[in-house]
């Protein structure tokens, strides 16, 4: 389960100085390098969206949230928080399809051996 740590902090840091897009390369390139136990479109999109949520929280909560609120105005959406909410979903699902991507290319440029073990030889 080294896949998690490493995308959370690398799209936490990432948030501060780098496009949002970038979450996509971060979370593709240790997918591709990564084994992992478990599946990884979730592991991207938890990583991802945790990173972007703290990221939210840190830049709405010392104003009040009143940049978050006015979007949430604009979008006709009763509080701050379903903004905060959208902007996690979007995080995870970049994150998450970006993680199964890496995970699937790894897939298939794998060899593969036959069941068996045995190299399967035709004539």
């Amino acid at each position: 389960m080294l896949l998690f740590p490493i995308i959370l902090a690398l799209a936490f840091i990432s948030g501060f100085f780098l496009p949002w897009w970038f979450v996509a390369i971060i979370s593709f390139v240790p997918a591709l390098f990564i084994k992992t136990t478990g599946k990884p479109f979730w592991i991207g999109f938890a990583g991802v969206g945790l990173a972007w949520l703290a990221l939210a929280l840190l830049k709405t909560l010392p104003n009040d949230n009143i940049l978050a609120a006015r979007v949430a105005a604009l979008f006709h959406l009763p509080g701050w928080i379903y903004i905060l909410a959208l902007t996690v979903l979007i995080g995870g699902l970049v994150g998450g399809s970006a993680a199964l991507s890496g995970a699937l290319v790894k897939k298939a440029i794998t060899p593969q051996t036959p069941e068996g073990g045995a190299k399967n030889h035709q004539v």
